[in-house]
């Protein structure tokens, strides 16, 4: 278990590292925060890399932690996101997968105005 956590948390670094700088350099372009869309791109990429290709050839826990679980959970959660639902239309689920799209991104939506709304009345 151990060895485990030190897999996830050294890749989790490297994540967050990257993120920091990858969101550094890209400038914000047409109004949309590019920084953090590469990331999840680039994030939703190799997720999907890793862990499909896992399907084909023998891919160790080890790398799926660091890479998989720390490098990509650091760097963006939207990678995840993006992977799990692929696997539900990989399984047949469209009604599903397109039920867990709306709720994600609604739902995060919603909880960062609840947050800011929180933040506003606590600290205004």
């Amino acid at each position: 278990m151990v060895r485990e956590l030190l897999l996830i948390g050294v890749g989790g670094f490297f994540g967050a590292v990257f993120r920091y700088i990858i969101s550094g350099i890209i400038p914000v372009k047409f109004g949309i925060p590019t920084g953090t869309l590469a990331v999840n791109l680039i994030g939703s990429f190799i997720l999907g890399f890793l862990l499909y290709s896992s399907l084909f050839t023998s891919i160790s826990t080890e790398y799926k932690l660091f890479i998989g679980t720390g490098f990509c959970g650091a760097l963006t959660t939207f990678s995840t996101f993006s992977y799990e639902t692929f696997a539900l239309i990989d399984e047949g689920l469209l009604i599903k997968s397109l039920l867990n799209i709306l709720i994600n991104v609604i739902g995060c939506l919603i909880m960062v105005y609840f947050g800011r709304v929180l933040a506003l009345i606590i600290f205004k």
